[in-house]
């Protein structure tokens, strides 16, 4: 007997919501622990980087939810009105962008990356190419998804329901994107371009696998969730065989640990990253079958906060960590600081974002 589990106009929360908030959870501990490492023994960084690794999922989860959960209420829908979509993005995306990327470069500039301005042209380079906060870089390569929606929109329509269209669909997507990855370790990750063109890291090839992911997941629904919910032991295995591997070759690069070093753009990155979306994604599914209405509504409320959440958190971890004194028992309690960093950052983050949410309401009025 095939389970066919569809999220409906009336779901609580679709297999996107759950992604985008185990995303946001976990992106807010990568700034952490690239705080937290500095400083500490090697087997501390050691377990450090191995709770890197583990969470470096990020990326291309909150991709293949952006997707999947556009796909499918614009579907419902039955059409992609363009004008109103890009006019809700601008408000819901950009806006927030723009202020919280103005809070970092104005109150918190210590923060950028790269070369840190010091004129008006490289001021305006820092806001939109990702360097003004840690984070933002995840922004700038996501924005490029959310413009360029109407085209995946075009494939939604294309491949409809049919079978070898998305096994053509998904075999050039693969073909694409490991010979991505090879030019990629070839000339930019420790190779001779590593300088001069790191921007290519948050270029929307380097994750467009999971972009068409998340459109093949809703389209093939059926045949999606009938294989996860049948073998997703199969997917746990190679989760933690993927997550033992990446740990393998970040120790490879010696100590102290580098974080810079847990790329995503490698194969076992690539295969472990799949097998988190695909067991958040079981997740997600259980939990409608066995009607969980009050876990998938939170999920739902977390998951429209989710990306002013993802904004903010890096501010509120600044202002945890500078003025809670954490520097002072970092090298004594580093487990410890990495927890109350975490915890303290989600709740602010979370608590923000619906206050900010709520005010904008109330000004609306």
């Amino acid at each position: 007997m095939i389970l066919n589990i569809q999220a409906s106009q009336h779901a609580h929360a679709d297999i996107g919501d759950y992604l985008k908030v185990f995303a946001c959870t976990a992106v807010m501990g990568q700034p952490i622990l690239s705080l937290v490492i500095h400083g500490q023994p090697p087997h501390i960084q050691t377990n450090l980087g191995s709770v890197y690794n583990l969470i470096k999922y990020t990326a291309p989860a909150f991709i293949f939810g952006i997707l999947y959960t556009n796909m499918r209420q614009h579907s419902i829908l039955g059409y992609f009105d363009k004008r109103a979509y890009y006019r809700n993005i601008f408000q819901s995306l950009f806006i927030p962008t723009i202020l919280w990327t103005l809070v970092y470069l104005v109150f918190m500039p210590g923060l950028q990356l790269d070369h840190p301005f010091d004129n008006p042209g490289q001021f305006c380079w820092q806001f939109i190419n990702g360097n003004a906060a840690p984070h933002l870089w995840y922004n700038t390569m996501m924005l490029q998804f959310a413009i360029l929606m109407p085209l995946f929109w075009l494939l939604h329509k294309w491949l409809g329901h049919t079978p070898w269209k998305g096994r053509l669909t998904l075999v050039i997507t693969i073909l694409i994107y490991f010979n991505w990855l090879s030019f990629y370790d070839t000339f930019v990750f420790h190779g001779p371009e590593q300088r001069n063109w790191y921007l290519l890291d948050r270029f929307f090839i380097s994750f467009i696998i999971y972009a068409v992911g998340g459109v093949l997941a809703w389209n093939y629904r059926r045949q999606f969730n009938h294989w996860l919910l049948r073998y997703w032991p199969i997917v746990l295995v190679l989760f933690a065989i993927m997550f033992v591997q990446t740990n393998h070759e970040l120790r490879n690069f010696g100590w102290p640990v580098n974080l810079y070093n847990a790329t995503y753009y490698k194969p076992s990155m690539t295969i472990y990253s799949l097998m988190v979306i695909g067991l958040v994604a079981t997740l997600s599914l259980n939990n409608q079958f066995h009607h969980f209405y009050t876990v998938q509504r939170w999920f739902h409320i977390l998951a429209d906060l989710a990306y002013r959440a993802y904004l903010s958190n890096v501010f509120w971890e600044q202002l945890i960590w500078r003025y809670g004194q954490l520097s002072k028992y970092n090298l004594v309690h580093p487990y410890q600081t990495v927890l109350v960093l975490w915890i303290g950052t989600w709740l602010l983050s979370f608590g923000g974002a619906y206050m900010i949410r709520r005010l904008a309401l109330f000004v609306r009025r």
